[in-house]
């Protein structure tokens, strides 16, 4: 947890106005979450942070890479990560429940803690497929004999399609018909 106390901003102190705080975000930021799917990775987060009467306005930019494996070879690559977010912070009494962009925190909160929005943040930008061009890269870590697989192409009239899986003939069967 020691890893998340640089991300608490002390709110009562600050003026209203705009500010800007930076963080790096690396393996211990990542390891402070239990069952996170990301281990490693090395981002920087800019914080725009607006404090305004009655609410707070949060502009994440958030840039960097996050190991990975490829899901074409296998292998483990830094996977570029780049993403804008916001998100509001609104004052209530009440124990409200958050919403997609809008949190509620008490009027006397003295200090607010961004490390699990920003983890949920990245979390968020990691693309589905999770793949890059790394063809252009100087070292290039693809798995070539994982790929290799990727490249045989195997017919269906093929031989070792008939011996694998029977069910061929009497597809073949079928559409001779």
């Amino acid at each position: 947890m020691k890893a998340l106390i640089p991300f608490s901003i002390p709110v009562s102190g600050l003026r209203d106005g705009q500010h800007r705080f930076d963080f790096e975000v690396d393996h211990a930021f990542f390891a402070a979450f239990a069952e996170s799917p990301i281990a490693q990775g090395q981002l920087q987060v800019h914080l725009d942070f607006d404090k305004r009467p009655g609410m707070y306005v949060l502009e994440f930019a958030i840039d960097g890479t996050v190991q990975t494996p490829c899901d074409r070879c296998l292998e483990n690559i830094q996977l570029p990560v780049a993403a804008q977010h916001r998100l509001l912070v609104k004052f209530s009494d009440e124990e409200r429940a958050d919403e997609a962009e809008v949190i509620y925190v008490s009027p006397d909160l003295e200090k607010l803690n961004v490390a699990r929005y920003v983890y949920e943040f990245i979390v968020l930008s990691m693309p589905m497929i999770k793949v890059y061009d790394c063809e252009n890269d100087e070292n290039a870590v693809c798995n070539e004999e994982m790929l290799s697989y990727l490249d045989a192409e195997v017919s269906p009239n093929s031989e070792t399609i008939e011996e694998a899986n029977p069910i061929w003939d009497e597809l073949r069967k079928k559409l001779n018909k």
